[in-house]
């Protein structure tokens, strides 16, 4: 906001703005921000701007505005194709005005979108980088535009047994824990289940290949770009009840009850430091979720301080398997 604030830019009179992975904070309330729509497809995120009372659009909104406000992610293809959408969606004569830390790519972003916008103008303050376009027709680049625009899409991965889209975690590959994890379920979990942090559907397929006694099973996952490819890659199973949750697990389930549990929990926020209270409180709501009895199968970094919440919330708990640096840990509640 220094810009608008501070600078030499002037918040739209008409016409409003469209705030691309929007996220809140005190200077979007410190002066009216008319029309601003804001779109964050992370669930913690999304649910702090509605707190904040701020107005929550999605990608299928193609309205074009005079202001396009970008917070770009670190994965590069996917900042690229963010650029892009917000040229498509800026109306003639306005503008796109992008922020990035320093420290996650911010001269690397400015020179994309000056790649496809023309020359940026751009204020550096409190290690962060803001840049933005002059009044624009389109892109300076139209042919550019397209081929980035499209590195975001849908796209098959592995052979064609999965499908992703960059900056999804682990895109391009099967996670290394996760495929340890999957390598020990064992074929005897039944019941009701759900998976914690589901991704693009990696361990969900994987636990209902692996064990033939599931009855059910729910998805729960903060990312909807993430959720939204797990549902294309469970579409062909048949027989099964399959829920999808966009939800943050870290505000608890609820009154669901589960008899299985996997998770493979992060251990990151949106930025880089480590945040292993987030694999903590996974921990602690798949506890209260479990029905008594219930087993948890968790797969974590080795040197992940779990251990505690562990020991509080579950009988018994052991040690699965050690093995390049993680840890396959189940963990059993404890009978009524």
């Amino acid at each position: 906001m220094l810009p608008f604030d501070d600078g030499p830019l002037a918040w739209p009179a008409q016409g409003g703005a469209l705030f691309l992975r929007a996220r809140d904070g005190w200077p979007l309330h410190a002066r009216p921000r008319p029309g601003l729509v804001c779109e964050q497809s992370f669930k913690p995120e999304a649910d702090a701007l509605l707190r904040s009372g701020l107005a929550l659009g999605d990608e299928r909104d193609d309205r074009r505005y005079p202001l396009v406000l970008v917070l770009p992610p670190r994965q590069r293809d996917e900042a690229r194709a963010l650029f892009a959408r917000a040229l498509a969606q800026c109306a003639p004569g306005g503008r796109v005005v992008a922020c990035m830390r320093n420290d996650e790519g911010a001269r690397s972003g400015e020179t994309d979108l000056a790649q496809l916008a023309g020359p940026v103008a751009q204020l550096s303050k409190n290690k962060c980088r803001v840049f933005w376009t002059a009044p624009l027709h389109g892109p300076a680049d139209v042919e550019l535009s397209a081929r980035w625009r499209a590195l975001d899409a849908s796209r098959e991965i592995l052979g064609g047994r999965y499908r992703s889209r960059p900056g999804v975690f682990a895109w391009d590959r099967i996670d290394a824990a996760s495929a340890l994890l999957a390598a020990h379920l064992p074929a005897d979990l039944a019941g009701r289940a759900a998976d914690l942090g589901a991704g693009y559907g990696y361990l969900s397929l994987q636990l209902l290949e692996r064990c033939p006694g599931i009855a059910a099973l729910d998805l729960y996952e903060a990312e909807a770009r993430a959720l939204d490819l797990a549902r294309e890659n469970l579409s062909q199973i048949a027989g099964v009840p399959i829920g999808y949750h966009w939800h943050d697990v870290g505000t608890g389930l609820g009154a669901q009850r589960y008899d299985t549990i996997v998770s493979n929990p992060p251990f990151h926020g949106q930025g880089r430091a480590e945040r292993p209270d987030i694999g903590r409180r996974f921990i602690e709501v798949a506890a209260q979720a479990l029905a008594p009895g219930g087993r948890l199968w968790l797969v974590a970094n080795r040197h992940l301080p779990y251990e505690a919440a562990l020991a509080s919330g579950f009988a018994q708990v052991r040690i699965v398997a050690q093995q390049d640096g993680f840890k396959v840990v189940e963990a059993v509640r404890q009978r009524a």
